[in-house]
């Protein structure tokens, strides 16, 4: 998917953060030291009163953020998704989440690809720590365009969020009249062989994975999952019924994240076959994005040697 159009997450977001400060009175953007790597620099140099800067204290930004919900403001907290998950999450759920307040967290920077800032600033872990949080409603889009559908959605509901970005651009799956409604999956191919059900910057790769596999004969459907919380359940056992063997596939640990998500779905309502795709029990390591990818069996070659061989398993 090299010579697809592609943009970055961060790009967008920062489009759309602008815009909302500048239109909406409750919006605030919340910066933890880091404006110039999430792009939210754009707000503080356009609408300076918009802005606030925390410095490197997440827990204290978070405490600001519940303060300023609490008055009826809607505060965004950008920062690292490491940051955010592990640095503040007492904060996050005493203050924020337990009282379901209208706070938005962003974290930027998940996942392996984090451009070779080291293991201490990857996220792994995120999405399995923001979806036990009762309250809390957990986003992971595929790309700029459905970041805007979500930034523009959420900013409409009233509660805590956290929405998972990437650091690099990623090819467009969606055309810029697309719908994106909390808590719905979206069907990107159909097919009849094999379900991935995917999220987050994943889809992308799950999208060529499934190209790839139709060349060899094996259909895939694909199904991006870009709420893991509320989790469309329905769309989960729609596809395990049409194809019976499922695959997740996520740029996370396979612990806790879509793939634990997709498994207990599927225990209670339809028990069948599922391939975990996802960082095993591991800590990762910095490397360029390709030797990461590759290492921790996320890239699309690894998806397609994996799936081929579960099909050719499991087939009926």
């Amino acid at each position: 998917m090299s010579t697809v159009k592609k943009e970055a997450m961060r790009d967008r977001f920062s489009e759309v953060i602008l815009d909302l400060a500048k239109n909406d009175d409750r919006v605030y953007a919340v910066d933890g030291d880091l404006a110039n790597s999430t792009k939210i620099d754009i707000v503080a140099m356009e609408k300076p009163e918009k802005f606030l800067q925390m410095g490197i204290a997440e827990q204290n930004m978070l405490s600001v953020c519940s303060g300023l919900a609490s008055t009826g403001l809607q505060p965004w907290a950008v920062t690292f998704a490491a940051f955010l998950s592990k640095r503040a999450l007492d904060q996050i759920q005493v203050q924020i989440a337990q009282p379901k307040l209208n706070v938005k967290m962003v974290g930027a920077y998940s996942g392996l690809l984090t451009g070779l800032t080291g293991k201490t600033h990857q996220a792994l872990e995120d999405i399995a720590i923001f979806r036990t949080l009762a309250n809390m409603v957990v986003i992971a889009p595929a790309d700029s365009v459905e970041v805007e559908k979500v930034m523009r959605a959420v900013n409409q509901y009233d509660g805590p969020v956290y929405i998972r970005l990437a650091r690099d651009a990623y090819p467009y799956l969606f055309e810029e009249d697309y719908e994106f409604e909390i808590g719905k999956a979206v069907t990107l191919r159909e097919g009849k062989d094999v379900s991935i059900i995917s999220t987050g910057t994943q889809t992308s790769r799950s999208v060529e994975a499934a190209e790839r596999l139709a060349e060899k004969g094996i259909s895939v459907e694909v199904v991006h999952m870009p709420t893991i919380k509320p989790l469309d359940e329905a769309a989960i056992v729609a596809t395990a019924k049409k194809t019976n063997l499922v695959v997740s596939a996520e740029e996370h640990s396979i612990l806790g994240g879509l793939g634990s998500a997709v498994a207990e779905v599927l225990g209670e309502r339809y028990p069948t076959q599922l391939l975990r795709i996802g960082v095993e029990d591991r800590n990762a390591e910095s490397a360029p994005n390709e030797e990461l990818l590759n290492k921790y069996g996320l890239s699309v070659e690894h998806m397609v040697t994996k799936i081929s061989a579960y099909y050719e398993k499991y087939k009926k």
